[in-house]
């Protein structure tokens, strides 16, 4: 019998050491709590955009904006140095997500996003983060380099037409191909879906 227990108690313990299964919820509360003041101020800009009541004028939205979105850059590389990308196993798809949220964000130092674009790809490819997520960052770091994306993701709302559409797209001819390969639903669909929630 004690022997029986021991060794559940061992399986157990490699379960948990070798699968990872309990997150840093510290780590995950910081990320939630970054994620939060990230969105609070685009919301509030998107109200006065939108010509909708909030509780701030635009100087004071755009200056709590600059300000979240350099504490929250300073804070991610911290994060990025002591843990690498934060994978599911260390915080859980929805932490993984925001942090990848907050990094999307970091469009005035493309070098950190390229850095942290690698260490998301080596998650990728271990199953350990979002395909999409990573798509989404491939082509925000190559239009910010002013070059042709690769998945189609990132486009421009058309005010005349009411249309979205992507920017130029490299070697189009394969993106659906390249969207499919990290789940991704389909460029035709993603632009349908797009313009449909505008």
């Amino acid at each position: 019998m004690k022997k029986t227990f021991l060794i559940l108690l061992l399986v157990s313990g490699y379960v948990i050491a070798f699968g990872q299964v309990k997150t840093d919820s510290v780590l995950y509360k910081k990320l939630s709590a970054m994620f939060k003041e990230d969105q609070k101020w685009r919301i509030e800009s998107a109200k006065l955009y939108n010509h909708q009541k909030s509780e701030y004028d635009r100087e004071t939205v755009d200056k709590n904006w600059s300000i979240a979105d350099s504490t929250n850059e300073a804070e991610a590389k911290r994060i990025l140095n002591k843990y690498g990308f934060p994978g599911y196993s260390l915080v859980g798809q929805s932490g993984s997500s925001k942090f990848w949220a907050i990094v999307q964000h970091c469009d005035d130092n493309v070098a950190f996003q390229q850095k942290v674009l690698l260490l998301m790809k080596k998650e990728v490819d271990r199953k350990n983060a979002s395909g999409e997520n990573y798509a989404y960052l491939t082509d925000r770091v190559l239009t910010n380099l002013n070059q042709k994306q690769l998945y189609g993701t990132q486009g421009i709302y058309d005010p005349k037409t009411k249309k979205w559409a992507p920017l130029p797209i490299k070697d189009a001819a394969h993106v659906e191909a390249r969207r499919k390969a990290l789940g991704m639903i389909s460029l035709k669909q993603y632009i349908a879906d797009t313009n449909a929630a505008n």
